[in-house]
C-alpha cells in the first residue's frame, strides 16, 4: 500500500480538539489508565497502538462517555464532558463488531441516530444519501445487513457514524474481523475519508502496520500507561524504550551496558559482544542499555575470513516469507539469536556468516527508559 495519509501540522499551529490530563480509571487495585496525558489535533488521525489489555479501548471508551473516569480531566474543543452524556457529545464511533441491525434496512441502519435526535425526515434522507456516496456505496440503501459483504458492512458502519457530521470519530478495532485483504483495502478507504472530510479520527488497534499506514501520529500504550507518541517513523527509528521496539516490527534488542571510548559508543554484552550504537540522548558511560536493531537494517555476507568487519555468526533458521527471506542468526557473546530479513535468500542453514550495519541504524536506550 503506497497510500499516505494527509501530513498535519505542527502542535503550535493546532489547538488541541480533545485533551486528557492525568486521566485515571482503575477496576479494584488495578488502573486501566494509569494518569494518561495526551492532546489530539483538529483533523488529525491518531492511532493508539498496544497488545490487549494494554487500556487503549478504555481509554476510548472514556472519550465516548461509555465509562467514567476517576481522576484527571477530560475535554473537547475546551469543555469539560466528564459530566456530558454521550449523546451530547458530538462523537461518531465504530465498533469491532460494528453493532449494525440485521433486522433493518441499510437506510435505517443510518437513518438511526438521525431519528434519535428526532430530525426532519427530509434531512434524514437526504444526509444518509450523502453518508453512502462518501462511502461509495450509494445504490444499497434498501438492502438488508446479512446481504452484504464484510468489506460492505464496514462501509455502513462508518456511514453511520458520520451521518450526523460528528466532530470526532472513534474506530475501536473496526477493521480486527476482515481477512488480509479486505483489511488493507479498508485501511485505504479510512485514509481517503479522512481526506475528504472535516473530521479528527481516533483509531484503536494492536495491528501495527494497521496504525503505520493510518495513521499522522500513533501513541503505543503498555499496562494502562502511554509509553511514547510520535510518527510511525519516528516510533520505529527512534522507540524510547525496549517495549515499544519489540512492540513495532521485527526488532533486535541486545541487552548490556554502554561503553564510550576512542571508537565510539558501544553496547557491550555480558558475552562480550559488541555493538556500537547511537545513544538516545545522553546515556552516561557505564550505564545498563539496550541496543535496538532492525532485522532489515542488517547486512548480511558469507566471510571472506575471520578479519572482516561485523559480528561473526552462523544461521540456524531460515524462512520465506514471500517479500523477504527472514533469517536467525547464532552470534557469539549475543544471548539470542539476531533476526536478519534478506531478499536475497541465498544463504542456507547452517552457513558462516558476517552481519554489519551503519552505527547510525541502531538505536540505545537506558535500560530503565519507561518512556
Amino acid at each position: 500500500m503506497t497510500a499516505q495519509p494527509r501530513p498535519v501540522p505542527e502542535a503550535s499551529a493546532q489547538p488541541a480538539i480533545f485533551r486528557l490530563s492525568g486521566v485515571v480509571k482503575s477496576y479494584g487495585p488495578h488502573n486501566a489508565i494509569d494518569h494518561v496525558d495526551l492532546e489530539i489535533r483538529p483533523r488529525e488521525l491518531f492511532t493508539l497502538l498496544g497488545p490487549s489489555g494494554s487500556g487503549k479501548s478504555t481509554i476510548l471508551r472514556a472519550i465516548a462517555g461509555l465509562i467514567g473516569i476517576d481522576g484527571g480531566s477530560l475535554t473537547i474543543e475546551g469543555r469539560d464532558v466528564r459530566n456530558v452524556p454521550t449523546h451530547q457529545r458530538n462523537i461518531g464511533m465504530v465498533f469491532q463488531s460494528l453493532a449494525l441491525f440485521p433486522h433493518m434496512s441499510v437506510f435505517d441502519n443510518i437513518a438511526f441516530p438521525l431519528r434519535m435526535r428526532r430530525e426532519p425526515q427530509g434531512d434524514i434522507a437526504r444526509r444518509v444519501a450523502q453518508s453512502l456516496d462518501i462511502v461509495r456505496l450509494p445504490k444499497i440503501a434498501e438492502r438488508r445487513v446479512h446481504e452484504l459483504s464484510g468489506g460492505q458492512q464496514q462501509r455502513v458502519a462508518l456511514a453511520r457514524a458520520l451521518v450526523y457530521n460528528p466532530k470526532l470519530l472513534l474506530l475501536d478495532e473496526p477493521l480486527g474481523a476482515l481477512d488480509k485483504r479486505l483489511r488493507e483495502e479498508m485501511q485505504l478507504e479510512i485514509v481517503r475519508l479522512h481526506r475528504e472530510i472535516d473530521v479528527t479520527i481516533i483509531n484503536v488497534t494492536h495491528d501495527q502496520v494497521e496504525a503505520m499506514v493510518l495513521s499522522d501520529r500513533v501513541g503505543v500504550m503498555s499496562d494502562g500507561k502511554l509509553m511514547q507518541v510520535g510518527s510511525g517513523e519516528v516510533l520505529y527509528r527512534r522507540p524510547a524504550n525496549r517495549f515499544v521496539a519489540d512492540f513495532l516490527g521485527r526488532a533486535n534488542v541486545v541487552d548490556g551496558t554502554l561503553r564510550i571510548d576512542g571508537a565510539g559508543p558501544a553496547v557491550i554484552t555480558p558475552g562480550g559482544a559488541r555493538i556500537a550504537v547511537t545513544p538516545e540522548r545522553q546515556i552516561p558511560d557505564g550505564r545498563r542499555a539496550t541496543a535496538i536493531l532492525r532485522a532489515e537494517d542488517i547486512e548480511m555476507a558469507v566471510p571472506g575470513d575471520s578479519g572482516s568487519p561485523g559480528l561473526g555468526g552462523e544461521v540456524t533458521l531460515r524462512l520465506f516469507e514471500g517479500e523477504a527471506v527472514y533469517y536467525e542468526i547464532a552470534v557469539p557473546g549475543i544471548g539470542r539469536p539476531l533476526r536478519v530479513a534478506s531478499r536475497t535468500g541465498e544463504i542456507p542453514n547452517g552457513a558462516k556468516v558476517r552481519l554489519t550495519w551503519p552505527r547510525d541504524k541502531v538505536w540505545a536506550v537506558a535500560e530503565d527508559s519507561d518512556g
